[in-house]
């Protein structure tokens, strides 16, 4: 008798466990009946028929999913290398098991190729300025080839773009010109002003010689500020006008 209890606890045990499936709250269940897709369960306790029922579990989160480096040839025939990190998750849980066999697998292989094909069609120089274009593209290609797979992508984002060597001393010798000619020009402009404000000072001392006598005390001033043990005190010619004009006087009356 106890052999008996002991046989049927051991086997409602063995049931128990078989049927009885408890699902996290970002987990579906895809019930297969007899080969056949039944439907999809999903969170929380799911009871199955043991031997006749078979579930396959699908994480419903988002993955972060971290392509490798892919060699690729610009459109502008420059050789380097990418890679990228897309996220995406399972919307359709059924489709995702029936329509694709390993769907992390398939989208790996399909965004490498898909990189590859679009980063080919740029020029180097939109791929390094225009990575939000390139992303969209992606994101777009690899959306609509996932759809069926009920795999929605939600964000592509190119993660390192790798030059060869001796492009990067390119760039940087480009660079380094680019800043020496926007120097010359701020150069060039601030001396421009200088001149237009200088030729603006002229007139105004043309029109007013007092203002000349004012600049050449300010002068001595910030002269004798500091503290120089040789100072050369430039004298203006109008204080010889007097003595110019007696000196031409006298040659007149001397003449006469």
């Amino acid at each position: 008798m106890w052999f008996s209890v002991i046989v049927i606890v051991v086997l409602t045990g063995l049931f128990l466990s078989a049927a009885i499936r408890i699902l996290n709250e970002y987990e579906r269940g895809v019930i297969f009946r007899l080969g056949r897709v039944i439907k999809a369960k999903g969170p929380g306790l799911i009871i199955l028929i043991p031997v006749v029922d078979k579930m396959q579990k699908v994480s419903m989160r988002l993955v972060a999913m971290d392509v490798d480096p892919q060699d690729v040839i610009t459109r502008d025939n420059v050789s380097v290398k990418v890679n990228a990190v897309i996220y995406f998750r399972v919307i359709e849980p059924i489709k995702a098991v029936i329509e694709v066999e390993d769907y992390s697998y398939a989208m790996a292989q399909l965004a490498q190729t898909t990189i590859r094909s679009v980063c080919g069609q740029a020029e180097l120089d939109e791929l390094l300025s225009a990575r939000d274009k390139i992303n969209s593209q992606l994101q777009e290609i690899l959306d609509t080839h996932t759809d069926p797979w009920g795999i929605k992508v939600a964000t592509v984002e190119l993660k390192h773009i790798d030059l060869p060597q001796e492009m990067q001393r390119s760039m940087a010798k480009q660079a380094e010109a680019e800043r020496e000619r926007r120097a010359k020009v701020i150069n060039a402009e601030g001396e421009f002003q200088a001149a237009a404000k200088l030729a603006e000072a002229s007139e105004i001392i043309g029109e007013h010689p007092m203002a000349l006598q004012l600049r050449y005390l300010q002068t001595m001033r910030e002269i004798s500020a500091e503290q120089n043990t040789t100072t050369i005190f430039p004298i203006p010619l109008d204080l010889f006008k007097p003595f110019l004009d007696i000196g031409k006087k006298r040659e007149k009356g001397e003449g006469e």
